[in-house]
């Protein structure tokens, strides 16, 4: 298993409380479009992953992430 794959299942497993829907996770799933998140869910999940990898993802960095693949590569940058 590559950090990669660890790092997207690890997202996966915190994207589900959230995930009202049932939308399967994928890398180009979107959490605006696919998963209806409003600001106030967004900004949960973020703290949880913050908390989970322990790391900052910064404002700016939260405007351009749209996807999951965009979220597990930018955790992955931010690890390494």
């Amino acid at each position: 298993m590559t950090d990669r794959t660890a790092i997207f299942d690890t997202v996966a497993a915190q994207i589900e409380p959230f995930d009202k829907k049932g939308v399967e996770i994928t890398d180009a799933t979107t959490f605006q479009g696919n998963l209806e998140w409003d600001s106030l869910t967004v900004m949960d999940f973020v703290a949880a992953i913050e908390d989970e990898f322990d790391i900052i993802i910064t404002m700016n960095m939260q405007a351009e992430i749209e996807t999951v693949g965009q979220l597990v590569d930018a955790v992955a940058k931010l690890k390494g």
